[in-house]
C-alpha cells in the first residue's frame, strides 16, 4: 500500500531557522524544558562541588587576607550572575516588546527570583568579607550602592508583576523597567574605574593574564558555570509553571500533537 508523503506533511524539511522558531512556542517549548532540567540540575551539582572543593580545600591560603578571602569564590561568581542574569532579562524584554512573543516575557519573568537570589547573596557575602577586611559591614561604596539599586530593580520588577491579574500589562510594565534599569549594569561594572572606591579591580578580564594563581580562577570559574547552570534549570522549571498557568491548554494541545507525530510512523510500519 502506497501512501503519499503529503499524509505525514512536506517531504521537504523546514529550514533551519523555522526548525528554531517553533521553540518561541510555549506548547512546544514546556516539554523541551522539562528533558533539559535534569541534565542542568546534575550539571550545576556536580561543577558547584568541584568548584567549592577546589576553592575552600584545594587553594592554598592567601598571605594577605588569610582564610577570609575564600568567601570571593562564592562573592564573585555571585556577582557576575547578578548582573549576567539581568541583562538576560533585559534582552527578553526588548524580543518581547518588539516581537510580541509570549515566551519572551515568561521567561523574563522566570528570571527575577534567581537574578535577585544571586544580587542578595552578593551583598551577604561582601558583608561577610568586608567586615573583617575593612573594619564594616556596609560602606556607601560606589560598587555596593550600584549593587543593591540591582537588587531593588529586581524587588521593583517582581513587585510590579504580582501588583495586577492583567499579565499582558505586568509584563509589558515590567520589560519598560527591566530596559530602563539596563544602565546600572555597566556602573556596576566600571564602579572602581570612575570613581575612588574601595574595591579592587577585576582580577580576570578578556585583555591581560589573571592576577590570581591559576587554582584560584580555577575554582571561581567552576562556581560561575554551577551558577549558570543552575539559573537555567531553575529558571526553566519555573517557566514550566508559568506555561501551565497561562496556557494549560496549549500544553495539552502540544502533547497532543506531539503523540500525533509519533503515531503515523507506526502507522506507515503497518501499512507496508
Amino acid at each position: 500500500m502506497h501512501i503519499p508523503p503529503s499524509a505525514f506533511g512536506s517531504p521537504h524539511p523546514a529550514p533551519p531557522r523555522a526548525r528554531w522558531l517553533r521553540y518561541a512556542s510555549p506548547a512546544v517549548f514546556y516539554p523541551l524544558a522539562g528533558r533539559m532540567i535534569p541534565f542542568l540540575a546534575v550539571g550545576a551539582a556536580l561543577l558547584a562541588a568541584a568548584g567549592l572543593y577546589t576553592g575552600l580545600v584545594a587553594a592554598p591560603v592567601d598571605s594577605q587576607q588569610g582564610e577570609v578571602y575564600r568567601i570571593l569564590f562564592i562573592h564573585v561568581a555571585a556577582a557576575w550572575m547578578s548582573m549576567f542574569l539581568y541583562l538576560v532579562m533585559a534582552g527578553y524584554a526588548a524580543l518581547g516588546l518588539i516581537f510580541n512573543t509570549r515566551l519572551s516575557f515568561m521567561m523574563m519573568r522566570a528570571l527575577a527570583p534567581t537574578g535577585a537570589l544571586f544580587t542578595f547573596l552578593t551583598l551577604w557575602t561582601g558583608a561577610l568579607w568586608g567586615k573583617p577586611t575593612w573594619g564594616a559591614w556596609w560602606v556607601w561604596d560606589a560598587r555596593l550602592t550600584s549593587e543593591l539599586i540591582l537588587l531593588f530593580l529586581y524587588l521593583g520588577f517582581m513587585a510590579l508583576q504580582a501588583a495586577t491579574d492583567d499579565t499582558q500589562r505586568a509584563d509589558r510594565g515590567g520589560a519598560i523597567l527591566l530596559l530602563a534599569g539596563v544602565v546600572n549594569v555597566p556602573i556596576i561594572y566600571f564602579s572602581v574605574q570612575w570613581w575612588s572606591t574601595l574595591h579592587q579591580g577585576a582580577s580576570i578580564n578578556l585583555t591581560a593574564a589573571p592576577s590570581m594563581a591559576r587554582i584560584m580562577v580555577t575554582a571561581m570559574l567552576l562556581m560561575v558555570a554551577a551558577f549558570w547552570l543552575y539559573s537555567a534549570a531553575v529558571a526553566l522549571a519555573r517557566v514550566r509553571g508559568i506555561i501551565l498557568e497561562r496556557e494549560p491548554g496549549a500544553v495539552q494541545a502540544g502533547g497532543e500533537m506531539a503523540a500525533r507525530q509519533t503515531g503515523p510512523r507506526g502507522a506507515r510500519t503497518e501499512a507496508k
